[in-house]
């Protein structure tokens, strides 16, 4: 199997890594961080460099790009921990509104595309402990539209977007995905407020309640669900290729950290237990990199083939962010978690990554669920 990236790939890496090194600096994120976590200029200029249109067909205005070309975005970004919510808005919306109806896509795909709209996915609820089949809002259909009512949480940049993705039940129990349909709801639509506020990495989320608001199906209920993880699974591994980007990032400050502190004398690089922590480290690192290159590939499989493999990678990068993150720490020593140093905050982004669209204890029991081979003593 080859994985070589292509010119074309190599080539958006380079434009996106130039962005990086040169639009968006520390002191430019903290300044950002400082004003409230979001910065719509910087989302424009996203745009400016087309990465708004990843998933967007050509139809609508987009570049029509696949998960092997996000995944080289989403590294680049992770190394430069930019906040601005380009998982959510480039390719989970996108990869919902694949389903939705051409008058919908025709609207709403051309204005995510060109960055005119941010449009986020809204699923998170109270009591769900990251099961997507697990949704309380509730949708009503009357005078030949729908209206819903309930609340979802931590919807990045909520209070900033232009609207949001939202599960919402149409019948059935709680638990019961056959009862979920996709809906777009609009932000300054009647009925929704929102409640923004920072999390652990710097970057915005709120809270966001639908009273009666007015929405449009985008997924009936029995294909709803099925969309709903595939654009679930597109932001996981998209969030795995960032992950990679901002260890790569990380372990490159600890090494020159370790070749420039000094004791006794000489640097600290010099010292073998440290030298042998590293090695764990960059063994790790590779380890979650080659699981990210297998989360990406697998996007296009058959949905069990897909689920399964997104589950065994979100593990090994959970397992692998960690590690990696607190080895970091504990080698810079009390400067490893000073917000003035920027290490910290890829420690920050890396903890909020783990935690996003399941956390890693979440994804083992996904994939002990869909363990379906048995071997030795047990076949």
């Amino acid at each position: 199997m080859n994985f070589d990236f292509t010119e074309d790939q190599e080539s958006l890496r380079e434009a996106v890594r130039r962005w990086v090194d040169k639009g968006y600096d520390f002191e430019r994120r903290r300044a950002i961080v400082k004003a409230g976590g979001f910065d719509r200029g910087v989302y424009t200029q996203l745009a400016e460099l087309g990465l708004t249109g990843l998933y967007v067909p050509e139809a609508h205005g987009g570049m029509g790009f696949g998960p092997v070309d996000a995944m080289v975005v989403m590294e680049e970004l992770g190394r430069g921990i930019v906040m601005e919510p380009l998982v959510q808005g480039a390719l989970v919306a996108p990869t919902a509104l694949q389903s939705a109806p051409e008058a919908v896509q025709a609207e709403w795909m051309p204005r995510i595309a060109s960055g005119d709209a941010l449009v986020v996915l809204a699923h998170q609820e109270r009591g769900a402990r990251y099961r997507l089949n697990h949704v309380e809002t509730s949708a009503t259909q009357a005078a030949g539209g729908w209206t819903l009512t309930g609340a979802k949480h931590i919807v990045p940049a909520g209070d900033q977007a232009d609207a949001f993705i939202v599960p919402a039940r149409v019948s059935g129990a709680v638990d019961d995905p056959a009862g979920i349909a996709l809906f777009l709801v609009e932000r300054a639509a009647a009925g929704v407020s929102a409640r923004g506020y920072g999390v652990q990495d710097g970057s915005r989320a709120a809270d966001v309640q639908f009273g009666n608001a007015p929405a449009t199906l985008i997924a009936a209920p029995g294909a709803a669900f099925a969309t709903l993880e595939a654009a679930v699974d597109a932001g996981i591994a998209a969030l795995c290729a960032e992950a990679v980007g901002a260890m790569d990032k990380l372990l490159a400050l600890t090494a020159e950290y370790l070749n420039t502190r000094k004791q006794f004398g000489v640097p600290i690089a010099s010292f073998q237990a440290l030298r042998h922590r590293m090695a764990d480290c960059k063994m790790q690192l590779e380890l979650a990199r080659s699981m990210s290159y297998y989360a990406s590939l697998k996007l296009n499989d058959e949905p069990a083939v897909r689920r399964r493999a997104i589950a065994q990678a979100k593990v090994q990068l959970g397992r692998s962010m960690r590690f990696l993150g607190q080895e970091s720490v504990q080698m810079h020593g009390g400067i490893g978690v000073t917000d003035e140093y920027i290490g910290a905050h890829y420690f920050k982004r890396l903890t909020c990554i783990e935690l996003s669209f399941g956390d890693t204890l979440h994804h083992l029991g996904e994939v002990s669920q869909r363990m379906q081979d048995t071997a030795g003593v047990f076949a």
